[in-house]
C-alpha cells in the first residue's frame, strides 16, 4: 500500500472524527457556552450544510488547481477550522469554525477518489478508494468515542485541538508522499451539475437519501443528551456507548453492501429503511432503561448507515440510464443529499427538543424514515413499469461512508 494512500486515509479519519464527534460533545458545549441543547445541535446542521453546498460549488471552481496543491490547501483549511473551534470565544465563532471545516470536508471527498486511484495500478483502483473511505468508518469506531472522552475529561476545546494535530500530520504526510503531478479530468461545471437535477428519477432517489438520513439524525444528533438525561448514563459512559455504536455501524455497513448485492438496491433499501424506522420507534420506549437503551443503540448502529451502499449503487444505475453523461455528478449530488438530510434532521431534532422534549426525537425520526421507505416503494414500482437492470448480477460500487 503506498504511504501516500495512508496519508489520505488519515485525512479521512480526521475529517470523519471532527464531523461526528460533536454529537458526543453537545451537552458539554451547551453547558460551557451557555446555550440550549437545540442551539448546540445546529453545530451539526451547519457543518453538514457547509459540506452539501461547498462540495459541488468549490469542486467546480477549483477544477484547474493541481490536485496536490488543492489537497494541501484543503488540509490547511481543515486544520485552521479546527484551531478556530479550539479558540472560539463564543457560540457564533464556533459556528463559523464548523462551516469552514465543512467546506474543506466536501471538497476533500470530491477529489480524494481521484488522488487515491492515481496512486495504484488500474486494477486496484476500487481497493484504493475503499481504503481511503475506511478512514471514515474507523473514525466512527474509534475517533468519535475517543474525541468524546477527551472532551468530557479535558474540555471540548481540547478535542478540536487533537483533531487539528491529526490534520497537521495528514498535511505533512501528503506534502512528503503524494506525487506532485496527478492527472485529473476537469470537474463538471455547475450548469452540468444542475442539469442532473432535471431528472425526476434522480430527484426521487435524492429525496430517499435526504429523508433516510434526516430521520436518523433527528434523533442521533441528540443521542448524548438522551443517554445522560433520559437513560441515566454518566457523561463518561456516553463515550463507551458511542464506541458500541461505532462498532455496530462498521458491521452494518458491510451487511448493507452484501444485502444490496443479493437483493438489489431497492430490495435492500426496503428492508433497511423498515428496520431503521422500527429501531427508532423502539428507542422511544427503551431509552428510559440504560440496558435496554444500550441494546437498542447497538441495533441502531447496525442499520443507521447500512443503506449507504444501496443508495449509492442505485443512484449510479439510475444515472447510467437517465443521465449517462454525468454519472459522477449524479453520485456526488447524492453525497450532497446525505448532508442536506443530516442538516435538516439535526434542525428538526432541535425544534422537537425545544417544543416537546428529547425523547420525542426518536419516534418523529422514525416517521421521517417511513417517508423514505414510502418513496423507495414508489421508485421500485417505477422500475417495474420501466424495466431497467437494477436487480442482481451487477458489481457493487463499494462506499464505506456517507460523505
Amino acid at each position: 500500500m503506498p504511504i501516500a494512500l495512508l496519508a489520505l486515509t488519515l485525512s479521512a479519519f480526521a475529517i470523519g472524527t471532527t464531523e461526528f464527534v460533536i454529537v458526543g460533545l453537545i451537552p458539554t458545549i451547551a453547558a460551557d457556552l451557555g446555550v440550549d441543547i437545540p442551539s448546540a445541535g445546529l453545530l451539526v446542521s451547519l457543518y453538514a450544510l457547509g459540506v452539501a453546498i461547498g462540495a459541488p460549488l468549490l469542486t467546480a471552481l477549483s477544477g484547474k488547481v493541481p490536485r496536490k496543491l488543492l489537497l494541501l490547501g484543503l488540509m490547511l483549511l481543515f486544520t485552521a477550522g479546527n484551531l478556530l473551534a479550539w479558540k472560539a470565544p463564543g457560540y457564533e465563532s464556533l459556528i463559523v469554525a464548523r462551516i469552514v471545516t465543512g467546506l474543506a470536508h466536501g471538497v476533500f471527498f470530491s477529489i480524494g477518489s481521484t488522488i487515491a486511484t492515481s496512486l495504484v495500478a488500474k486494477e486496484k483502483a476500487a481497493s484504493a478508494i475503499a481504503t481511503m473511505f475506511t478512514g471514515l468508518t474507523v473514525a466512527l469506531v474509534t475517533g468519535v468515542p475517543l474525541g468524546t472522552f477527551i472532551g468530557q475529561h479535558f474540555g471540548w476545546r481540547e478535542t478540536f485541538l487533537a483533531v487539528s494535530a491529526l490534520g497537521v500530520i495528514a498535511f505533512v504526510g501528503s506534502l512528503l508522499f503524494v506525487p506532485r503531478r496527478i492527472p485529473h479530468a476537469p470537474p463538471a461545471s455547475l450548469l452540468t451539475q444542475l442539469a442532473v437535477l432535471k431528472q425526476p428519477r434522480l430527484l426521487l432517489v435524492y429525496a430517499m437519501t435526504a429523508l433516510g438520513y434526516g430521520g436518523t439524525f433527528t434523533a442521533f444528533t441528540f443521542l448524548a443528551p438522551i443517554l445522560q438525561n433520559v437513560s441515566g448514563f454518566s457523561a463518561g459512559a456516553v463515550s463507551l456507548v458511542l464506541l458500541v455504536y461505532g462498532v455496530s455501524v462498521a458491521v452494518g455497513n458491510l451487511w448493507g453492501g452484501r444485502l444490496a448485492d443479493q437483493r438489489g438496491p431497492i430490495g435492500a433499501l426496503k428492508r433497511i429503511f423498515g428496520l431503521l424506522a422500527g429501531v427508532l420507534l423502539l428507542f422511544s420506549f427503551t431509552a428510559s432503561n440504560p440496558w435496554l437503551a444500550l441494546g437498542t443503540v447497538l441495533l441502531w448502529g447496525a442499520v443507521a448507515f447500512g443503506n449507504v451502499p444501496g443508495l449509492q449503487l442505485y443512484v449510479v444505475r439510475l444515472a447510467e440510464r437517465f443521465s449517462p453523461q454525468a454519472v459522477d455528478v449524479a453520485s456526488g449530488l447524492n453525497i450532497a443529499a446525505f448532508n442536506l438530510g443530516i442538516a435538516a434532521g439535526a434542525w428538526l431534532g432541535g425544534e422537537v427538543v425545544a417544543s416537546a422534549g428529547l425523547i420525542h426525537t426518536a419516534w418523529i425520526g422514525a416517521l421521517v424514515v417511513l417517508a423514505a421507505l414510502g418513496l423507495t416503494f414508489w421508485s421500485g414500482r417505477l422500475d417495474g413499469s420501466n424495466p431497467a437492470p437494477y436487480g442482481q448480477g451487477h458489481s457493487r460500487h463499494d462506499f464505506n461512508a456517507s460523505h
